[in-house]
């Protein structure tokens, strides 16, 4: 029997190294592996490469560990919510690889599938395909790094001649991934919008660590409810069901008659 159980999220994540990859769950603050990035916080690792949707905000989610400049480079869809995050980005103390969402996703999942790259149409005819998108700045604003020109090819679509874009697969040295439940197996249950990236990021870590919510013993899980199989993860951490969850922007509609 295979136990992936690890005793808390500090000794999960001890041994990730200064200047690791990660590939890290989450949307906006939905599903963010909270307690495995304060762990890894904590710990003092920095000089990070990290993988994700989001870069959370400045309180929260990867932004603790940004707020602390634990993070060198992010490789990111939406950066919208955090201060710091367009700070560093703006004065040259942070690399940013701006990547269309459904492109990353796919970069992610062909990376945990052994696909080495792939084409898409999503990019073609902008800086995404031409290059020159910056990705460091200087102190007095000029670029430092732009991204570079990726390889663009005809392809017949449906009786139309169309033009893709080559995108690589991504993968890292380690994953931290967000479930509602899981087994000691690793088999895990994502909740509702938390399965959002945290498949995808799961299964591009060569090591994945899982938080989840309640851990069950094996064969507790109904097969056909598992989102993510166990062959993907390397350690499971139970954090419980009152693990903080935060909601980026609460909206609610004034009750009728009010």
């Amino acid at each position: 029997m295979i136990d992936k159980q690890w005793a808390s999220p500090a000794a999960a994540v001890a041994d990730i190294p200064d200047g690791a990859s990660l590939a890290v769950g989450g949307f906006g603050l939905s599903g963010n592996p909270i307690a495995l990035i304060e762990a890894l916080l904590a710990q003092g690792t920095k000089g990070l490469s990290v993988v994700s949707n989001n870069c959370g905000v400045d309180d929260w989610g990867l932004g603790i560990l940004l707020g602390a400049r634990r993070i060198r480079k992010m490789t990111s869809s939406y950066v919208g919510e955090n201060k710091e995050f367009e700070r560093q980005f703006l004065e040259g103390d942070l690399e940013l690889e701006l990547t269309p969402q459904g492109t990353l996703a796919e970069k992610l999942r062909a990376g945990g599938s052994g696909i080495a790259a792939f084409y898409t149409q999503t990019g073609v005819g902008t800086q995404v395909a031409e290059g020159g998108l910056p990705q460091r700045y200087l102190p007095d604003g000029t670029i430092a790094v732009a991204s570079p020109a990726k390889h663009v090819r005809t392809f017949e679509l449906n009786g139309v001649a169309r033009e893709f874009v080559l995108e690589e697969a991504i993968t890292t040295d380690f994953s931290l991934v967000h479930a509602a439940l899981g087994d000691r197996h690793g088999n895990l249950v994502f909740n509702k919008a938390a399965r959002n990236f945290n498949p995808l990021a799961a299964m591009a870590g060569r090591i994945c660590i899982a938080q989840v919510e309640r851990l069950v013993e094996p064969g507790e899980l109904d097969p056909d409810r598992v989102h993510l199989p166990g062959v993907f993860v390397h350690r499971i951490v139970e954090v419980g069901s009152g693990i903080e969850k935060r909601i980026e922007r609460r909206t609610v509609r004034q009750a009728e008659g009010a």
